[in-house]
């Protein structure tokens, strides 16, 4: 019964689906007609378009809560069910393991894309004007696509007879973590944002509109999705640190960089928005980075879907491989012939801005951010491509990705602290070089006083110097705001906020900047300075590092139906003081081929102690602790807040006065964008 009504709601959304994506595209020829929207036939099929994208959303929908009602009543008759679910799980588990394998976690990309779709449809219709139809259905092929992929090749209704009596539950790593109830719907948010830029930027192809409209509708839409992905990686980097216990949070993982892959584009995206909306300049690359975030996440999909690349992050291999390569190399053919065919249409952009300008900053961002990307890109994809060709087994490791992508890190930096005080089309070098005095003096000190009190490392020294001269850059642009407003009148205390409201996106810019600093202080440090000792300790046995003093008081066993724990109670002094009792464990699940640990951390400001039980005595007389300590690790988590925060109030509306519309048919009508 429950499978019938999933597969019969996946089916009306299919077919929904497509009626959405011919009745937008009726929408749009008719618009561009002579009756243009005032025709009724125009109402009717947007009218249509409307319902039949609503009808979409409400078929994904019905099909998640018809596989959820399965998981949680555990029908085992149901494949997933049987594959994923289990009667021991806690109901939270029962509701996420919807997204902890392959077919459900098609489900959730379907309806986040199939609300997106229906949010945009409501949503940006009156900025968009004439792209809205032809991004509609865009969005809604998309959908469809998705929706033909959860329905003939990774169907999560199919029924088993005889059911099973129990079933093994999700991947242990996924039991008992609550970060997983974030991680995957923030991740596929992120994921299925980029479809709005990609299909505004089609439509801004197929109607010759390419201007700075397409940027003014998706800008939000852009960093809303960006926001989530930004969030969702350093979540999943947190999921690694606290959850699989090797002490790290990124190993250059192949679904790692999968998604790290479309943030890198997506945020040079954003910062060459601001560049064609100042100068009309940077059309066509725009266009191309819209259309190539997409592309990313479409890889990314294929990546952890196809069985092409081993990961613990991966899904196991599927049929869905062939379809969704063929889906991507479809999309790249049909985006990539239509943007070379218009690109000659575009008009005459201005030429090179001056050296000395925020542009050209602008446009060294973008080239290095897209450098990275690419570099990524090609020891990601490499040794998958080497296999298929040669038959030879090769990895990319850390040191490829460590050598290649710091270098031009530190130069992304570098321009975050320098753009801001750079003016838009032309900057004076004595004005510009009285505005980089002061940071560049904090920068210098900071590397000079950290290398006197002892740090080592070219790149770590060169990450906190940096870090300085951004930040001090920042706190300029703060303080040149409220003298600013000291002049108009405001009080010392009034004099900053108001700075900072009167240039909201600016300095909610600057706040991700501070984000992107406090992130890659925390790298940096936890990466160079890190330490680690291991020892086998008997009951009142003590491990020393770095001023921790780590004490087994003794090993406890807890035997149940989902898994056999073995736990170290250990008691915790830092230089000489009580830090607390911690306790990791190894956990034997009947799933899994080895036993899994959970680490015990003692976070702290300055740096968390981390603390491993490697193995275990059952009979309790002895066990192998590793003690590690990591530097400023936690301010990785708090820069990632900050990021988020600041992005966030870079997209909250503001809250303008709405002037009443101009008379139909006049010139103000036109200019506006308002239907005659």
């Amino acid at each position: 019964m429950i499978a019938a009504a999933g597969r019969g709601a996946l089916l009306d959304g299919l077919l929904a689906a497509a009626g959405a994506v011919f009745f937008w595209w009726r929408a749009a020829r008719l618009q561009a007609g002579e009756a243009g929207p005032a025709g009724r036939d125009y109402r009717v099929a947007r009218a249509r378009g409307r319902f039949f994208t609503a009808l979409a959303a409400l078929g994904a929908l019905a099909a998640c809560a018809a596989l959820e009602v399965a998981l949680i009543s555990d029908d085992f008759a149901v494949s997933y069910v049987a594959a994923n679910g289990s009667r021991h799980l806690p109901l939270l588990y029962k509701v996420t393991a919807l997204w902890a394998a392959l077919q459900g976690s098609l489900l959730l990309w379907l309806l986040m894309l199939t609300a997106l779709a229906v949010a945009v449809m409501f949503g940006s219709e009156r900025a968009a004007g004439q792209l809205h139809p032809w991004a509609m259905a865009v969005i809604a092929g998309v959908a469809a696509f998705f929706s033909g992929l959860a329905l003939f090749t990774a169907d999560p209704f199919t029924v088993i007879s005889p059911a099973p009596a129990n079933g093994p539950g999700p991947n242990p790593l996924l039991q008992d973590n609550p970060l997983i109830t974030a991680h995957p719907p923030l991740l596929y948010l992120g994921f299925t944002g980029m479809t709005v830029p990609f299909a505004y930027a089609i439509a801004a192809l197929v109607t010759g509109r390419t201007g700075p409209a397409w940027l003014a509708v998706t800008r939000r839409w852009t960093l809303v999705a960006w926001t989530a992905l930004t969030v969702a990686v350093v979540l999943g980097g947190f999921w690694s640190y606290t959850v699989l216990g090797w002490g790290g949070y990124w190993a250059w993982d192949p679904v790692e960089n999968a998604a790290i892959l479309p943030w890198f584009t997506a945020t040079a995206l954003l910062h060459s928005m601001m560049t064609q909306t100042r100068r009309a300049a940077l059309q066509a690359w725009n266009l191309a980075l819209a259309i190539a975030t997409f592309l990313l996440v479409l890889l990314g999909t294929f990546l952890t879907r196809s069985g092409v690349v081993e990961s613990v992050h991966s899904f196991t291999q599927s049929s869905l491989g062939p379809v969704l390569l063929g889906f991507l190399i479809a999309v790249l053919a049909g985006s990539g012939t239509l943007l070379v065919l218009r690109v000659g249409r575009l008009g005459a952009e201005p030429g090179l801005p001056p050296a000395l300008s925020r542009e050209t900053v602008f446009l060294g961002n973008n080239l290095l951010l897209a450098g990275l990307a690419l570099t990524v890109l090609v020891g990601t994809v490499y040794p998958a491509l080497a296999q298929a060709l040669t038959g030879n087994q090769l990895s990319v490791g850390a040191p490829y990705f460590d050598r290649m992508t710091v270098p031009l890190a530190l130069a992304v930096i570098l321009l975050m602290g320098v753009g801001p005080l750079v003016p838009w089309v032309h900057a004076q070098p004595a004005r510009l070089g009285r505005r980089l005095a002061v940071p560049s003096a904090a920068g210098a000190a900071a590397t000079g006083a950290l290398g006197v009190a002892g740090l080592r490392g070219l790149a770590p020294l060169a990450t906190f110097g940096l870090a300085a001269f951004v930040l001090t850059a920042i706190a300029g642009r703060v303080a040149a705001g409220a003298a600013a407003e000291r002049r108009r009148g405001a009080g010392v205390l009034a004099a900053p906020w108001r700075a900072v409201a009167r240039r909201r996106r600016f300095f909610a810019g600057m706040l991700v900047h501070a984000g992107v600093v406090l992130a890659a202080v925390a790298i940096a440090a936890s990466s160079a300075y890190t330490t680690a000792t291991q020892a086998t300790l008997r009951p009142g046995q003590a491990v020393r590092l770095s001023g921790y003093t780590a004490t087994l008081q003794r090993i406890t066993r807890q035997d149940g139906p989902r898994r056999d724990t073995i736990t170290a109670v250990v008691t915790l002094r830092h230089h000489g003081r009580p830090a607390g009792e911690l306790r990791p464990a190894l956990s034997t699940y009947p799933t899994a081929a080895q036993a899994i640990g959970t680490p015990a951390i003692r976070p702290g400001l300055a740096g968390d102690a981390y603390l491993v039980l490697e193995q275990a005595d059952p009979a309790g007389r002895w066990a192998v602790i590793g003690l590690s300590v990591h530097p400023l690790v936690d301010w990785l988590w708090i820069g990632a807040a900050v990021m988020a925060a600041g992005a966030l109030a870079a997209a909250w509306p503001d809250r303008r006065r709405r002037l009443p519309a101009p008379p139909r048919g006049s010139p103000a009508a036109t200019l506006a964008g308002t239907r005659p």
